[in-house]
């Protein structure tokens, strides 16, 4: 019986080591920090071995095959350990991708890709298509392929740190959304190296496969690979020949006798972000009819009956409360430059901006020119705001200094005045005060309600 270890006991380590143990293996589960109470009962009712707190080096390198969470960078001692012996590493996705014949979208960039993995989900589903949700968003893609119950596509949130570790998966349909600077920490502050991380999701396509674009998006074209795959890029600007936006209308057309038109005005979501996270969720639906030769049926008017339904995740530009004339909205999902400056863009009123936590490498001085246009304030929410604070100072007339959420909060509702808009967009990761950045936007909104 071949040895599965697997690194890292959340929801896609678990997830694999239920599939590992379905399909014969011999797993373990290995975790250097303590397992959530639910995920260590789930592996005690199936039987799977598991340790915290460290890996125990003579069972880790006793394994056949290695799965390791996203979140464990390639430097870490134990995976260059395994690399070392020879022993393949590779993720979960990957690992699913070997058990199931169910044809997927995958979806990857440095933002939008979970507004727009949930949009394509939400658009097949309504309109009658099995899917499933996996990768970053819903259950793990194992856990569903070794529960047996087959869908026709999986729609898979893919971060460049889970393509990293994928080699034969392919994708019927690939997005990548946008390149811009995102965990330059792991890639030795190289954006060509994130860049070659996100372009992963093309490898193994051929011309039978669909690879969608934003055509209008610097880093994507200095890095284009140049596929295989049959490329629909996306453009708001006239690059496209297959999705284009002109005078308010996305028209999509991958097919020269059959089409889509929708309206600006028709689009669930705001911003201008949002019209290429909508344009490109659009062409992977109509996507879905060519690479299965016509065997998806899905009509213009479903689509845009399905649009009318679509509700957003939580923490993405989520409106909170109006208090006193004052919108607060969160947008803790925000956790780089790029995604900052979209937010502040789709700002109409003046913004009291909440920014901070730990930073990844970033280069604010983009941000420069809608901060003296457009934010009144900067509440900085950080154990350390330094840089922050260098970086606007000269940019941002009023910024003050908060390491905690209800600070924060109250310092804001100090400056806010009526017409306002207080947005907690924070441009870095979530991690030096907070769990994860839903844990962020969850505490934000606790206590705007509070006021």
């Amino acid at each position: 019986m071949d040895r599965l270890i697997v690194l890292g006991g959340g929801e896609s380590g678990v997830g694999a080591a239920i599939l590992g143990k379905v399909k014969g293996y011999d797993v373990l589960v290995s975790d250097s920090g303590t397992l959530k109470d639910e995920y260590r009962q789930e592996l005690e009712r199936a039987g799977i071995a598991f340790e915290e707190g460290g890996h125990t080096e003579n069972k880790v390198m006793a394994a056949d095959l290695a799965i390791k969470s996203p979140g464990i960078p390639e430097t870490a001692p134990v995976v260059v350990a395994l690399r070392e012996k020879g022993v393949p590493v590779i993720s979960e996705i990957e690992f699913a991708g070997r058990y199931t014949k169910a044809r997927k979208i995958g979806i990857t960039g440095a933002n939008g890709k979970t507004t727009t993995t949930l949009l394509t989900h939400h658009i097949l589903s309504e309109c009658g298509i099995k899917a499933s949700l996996a990768g970053n968003v819903g259950f793990s893609m194992a856990r569903q392929v070794a529960k047996g119950d087959e869908p026709d596509w999986y729609v898979i949130e893919l971060s460049s740190f889970q393509l990293d570790d994928m080699f034969d998966f392919k994708c019927d349909v690939a997005i990548l959304c946008n390149i811009t600077p995102d965990h330059m920490d792991r890639y030795d502050h190289s954006l060509a190296n994130y860049a070659h991380a996100k372009y992963r999701i093309t490898q193994n396509m051929t011309k039978d496969e669909v690879f969608i674009y934003n055509a209008d998006d610097l880093g994507t074209l200095t890095y284009f690979n140049n596929p295989a795959a049959t490329c629909v890029p996306v453009s708001t600007i006239g690059r496209s020949r297959y999705a284009n936006c002109h005078n308010g209308q996305i028209d999509i057309r991958l097919d020269e006798n059959d089409g889509l038109c929708v309206g600006v005005d028709e689009l669930p979501i705001p911003g201008r972000h949002n019209v290429y996270n909508c344009m490109m969720a659009l062409s992977a639906v109509m996507a879905t009819r060519s690479v299965t030769g016509g065997r998806v049926s899905i009509d213009a008017e479903s689509i845009k009956s399905a649009l009318k339904t679509f509700r957003n995740a939580h923490h993405r530009l989520e409106p909170v409360r109006t208090l006193d004339g004052v919108t607060y909205v969160n947008d803790s999902k925000a956790t780089n430059v790029d995604a900052a400056w979209y937010a502040l863009d789709a700002q109409k009123s003046p913004i009291v901006w909440i920014a901070g936590g730990k930073d990844k490498g970033n280069d604010y001085s983009v941000l420069n020119d809608l901060c003296r246009e457009k934010v009144r304030a900067l509440v900085c929410l950080g154990k350390d705001n330094t840089k922050l604070k260098e970086c606007f100072s000269g940019v941002i007339e009023t910024i003050v200094d908060t390491h905690d959420i209800a600070t924060c909060v109250a310092e804001c509702r100090k400056i806010a005045k009526a017409g306002d808009v207080v947005l907690l967009s924070p441009c870095c990761a979530s991690f030096d005060l907070f769990t994860s950045y839903e844990n962020r936007g969850d505490l934000f909104r606790e206590e705007v309600e509070k006021l």
